[in-house]
């Protein structure tokens, strides 16, 4: 348990999951903006492009209880408003309202109202809002509020607690989406028949490559055409990425240590689990990966962070 000056657990717990609320958000919208652009493609099954955004969005069963069947229009829907999916794009947005007014007075006036502006603007939100020919504005739109958010906190809060919890959320809750995204696309949305390398395989790694913002940063660091293997050392290993599981688990370690740091140095699970972590992303190579099998680590990734996830909870939060 804290010390007696600690922030509170509940408070700490908002900011938390206000963070991770709006990354969620973020990712659910660019699962579906991939789904999309790559239905169009008359090399892609778009049942399957469909199905791999709710198998990575980790609502698979929740959703077939309500839809008999995936297509478009039912994946958009729950993926993007459905009240009774906690993933949704709408529900993190209103959870993370919810928390942002929990703890109002330790947020910098223009972070509550970046998530506060997006809640009002969110509920003029029309059937049109959703219709294939806008639904791109939506997800752009909802990129903007992330990053609105996002630069807000970064830009406008002190370093204290209340800052470090929201890195935490953050960065944690983006590990796990890119793990989730890789290996869907990898391991599950790609047809048995379907060789590495082929047209196929380009234009999904492609799409992932757009999916987070990563297509410049891609042609920077390796030039040339899109490779698999490259792609998944970018998004798995490489530092420089903002996006990548490293970079994003260099930064829960981090802040882990910068609360250490608060508390007299006191550290416990969270903190030995995300190191664990971070040693094995700083010296595996994409060739090792690869060779024990790419569906594997990020299995165990995705694990590793729940149970990170888990270990902040029971140690800060509960």
């Amino acid at each position: 348990m804290w010390g007696a000056d600690a922030m509170l657990s509940r408070s700490a717990s908002n900011l938390f999951w206000l963070a991770r609320s709006v990354e969620r958000m973020d990712y659910v919208a660019r699962l579906l903006d991939v789904a999309q652009r790559m239905s169009v493609l008359t090399t892609s099954s778009s049942v399957d492009e469909w199905r791999s955004a709710i198998i990575a969005a980790g609502v698979e069963t929740a959703f077939d209880g309500v839809h008999p069947a995936t297509d478009e229009a039912a994946v958009v829907d729950y993926l993007a408003r459905e009240p009774r999916n906690p993933s949704s794009v709408l529900n993190c947005l209103f959870q993370a309202r919810n928390n942002a007014r929990a703890v109002r007075s330790q947020l910098s006036i223009d972070v509550w109202e970046a998530i506060n502006g997006a809640y009002l603007e969110a509920r003029q939100f029309t059937e049109a809002t959703y219709a294939r020919d806008n639904f791109p504005v939506f997800v752009d739109w909802v990129k903007r509020q992330a990053l609105l958010f996002n630069g807000a906190y970064s830009n406008t809060m002190l370093r204290t607690d209340s800052f470090y919890f929201l890195r935490l959320g953050t960065f944690l809750e983006r590990a796990d989406n890119i793990a989730r995204i890789l290996d869907v696309k990898y391991h599950i949305l790609l047809p048995s028949y379907e060789k590495v390398g082929g047209s196929l395989d380009y234009y999904q790694w492609a799409a992932i490559l757009r999916s987070v913002s990563a297509r410049r940063s891609y042609h920077v660091l390796y030039k040339g055409r899109v490779v698999p293997w490259q792609v998944a050392e970018m998004l798995i290993l490489r530092p420089e990425m903002p996006r990548s599981l490293r970079s994003s688990v260099e930064q829960v370690m981090l802040n882990l240590d910068l609360l250490a740091g608060r508390y007299g140095g006191r550290s416990g699970a969270p903190h030995r689990l995300a190191g664990e972590l971070l040693a094995k992303l700083r010296y595996s190579s994409i060739d090792d990966i690869f060779q024990t099998g790419l569906h594997e680590f990020l299995t165990e990734t995705i694990e590793r962070t729940r149970v990170i996830g888990t270990e902040i909870d029971r140690f800060y939060l509960g």
